[in-house]
């Protein structure tokens, strides 16, 4: 009888750590936009595919619309631990000092979804991954969302329409330059914030992709919007640099293939998904928006030019001329 008390306590113990052992690894995946826009409907997509390519050893919780985490608060949330893996917007690197990632919001730097591509997937944009990596985070892959509308509650057909509107915008010195260029008034806020704003006047207008001014009803409280075009709205999929290290080879092996297809199946969809979002923001008669010409969206490229050279100090001149010279490289001038 003397044997059977430890005994028991150590086949105790031996059922608690097989239990312990079979306790699926879980990736909180924090956003802050709908589960109906790209980001959303990847960040499900790759949920999906973690979870199958892994047999259950991974369990992936999705939290869109901000339910975790505000914009300001999310990249602190994942430094500590809180959540494991995010994908904000790429203006979202500068205030935590990698703020080389800014170049994505220089405005018409990227002619086409080509160059920009081809500067995500080349030295350029793994180079800037690379910067993150003293902050304890790890680049996964970069997720399109496309290229940004602006909207207002008065016409905005040329660039000096814009001046005097208080227009809301990412924390980026980028985009406050950009919009100083245009002679408005900048207003950092939350996304999660945007409408209400909107709807109440605290700003006048803001700058989004369809999908994402769609999804978020911003169109109900915007009575005009203009197809400029004119800077480029995407995501770095990133994961807790410590939490990712750790994982058992095999399965980080695993999510890597969930995560290449998942940025496959996102930049695939955007161009759909903002194509749709602008046909029914117009249909539903709330917001008017005007198309411009080319030679109409001419004069907003000149009108924001000088923004590349107000801006060299702040991103790199470098990483401005590598960007410029791979639009060269595959043909545009």
């Amino acid at each position: 009888m003397r044997f059977l008390k430890p005994l028991g306590f150590v086949l105790a113990l031996a059922v608690a750590g097989v239990a312990h052992a079979q306790s699926p690894i879980v990736i909180k995946f924090s956003h802050v936009v709908a589960p109906d826009t790209p980001k959303g409907r990847a960040a499900d997509y790759f949920k999906k595919l973690a979870e199958e390519k892994t047999k259950g050893r991974v369990k992936v919780e999705v939290y869109p619309n901000s339910q975790l985490y505000k914009d300001k608060e999310e990249l602190e949330a994942l430094q500590l631990g809180s959540v494991q893996m995010l994908a904000p917007s790429l203006a979202k690197f500068g205030p935590l000092g990698v703020k080389e990632f800014e170049v994505f919001d220089v405005p018409y730097i990227f002619p086409n979804k080509e160059v920009l591509q081809a500067v995500q997937n080349g030295p350029v944009g793994q180079g800037l991954f690379k910067k993150l990596e003293s902050k304890g985070i790890t680049g996964l892959g970069y997720w399109d969302n496309g290229f940004k509308v602006l909207s207002a509650n008065k016409p905005l057909l040329v660039p000096t329409d814009v001046k005097g509107q208080k227009m809301r915008i990412q924390s980026s010195k980028v985009l406050d330059a950009q919009m100083r260029a245009l002679g408005a008034i900048p207003q950092v806020m939350a996304f999660s914030e945007v409408y209400q704003a909107l709807q109440t006047g605290v700003v006048d207008g803001t700058e989004n992709p369809p999908s994402n001014m769609y999804t978020q009803k911003m169109h109900e409280v915007q009575k005009y919007a203009t197809d400029t075009y004119h800077g480029y709205l995407g995501y770095a999929v990133i994961v807790n640099k410590k939490f990712w290290d750790e994982l058992p080879a095999d399965v980080r092996k695993e999510l890597e293939a969930a995560m290449k297809e998942s940025t496959r199946y996102a930049n695939a969809i955007a161009q759909q998904d903002n194509d749709a979002a602008l046909a029914a923001i117009e249909k539903s008669g709330k917001t008017q928006v005007t198309h411009l010409t080319e030679a109409q969206r001419k004069v907003w490229r000149d009108a924001l030019k000088p923004v590349q050279k107000d801006v060299e100090g702040r991103v790199g001149a470098d990483l401005i001329k590598a960007i410029n010279a791979e639009a060269a490289n595959l043909g545009v001038k």
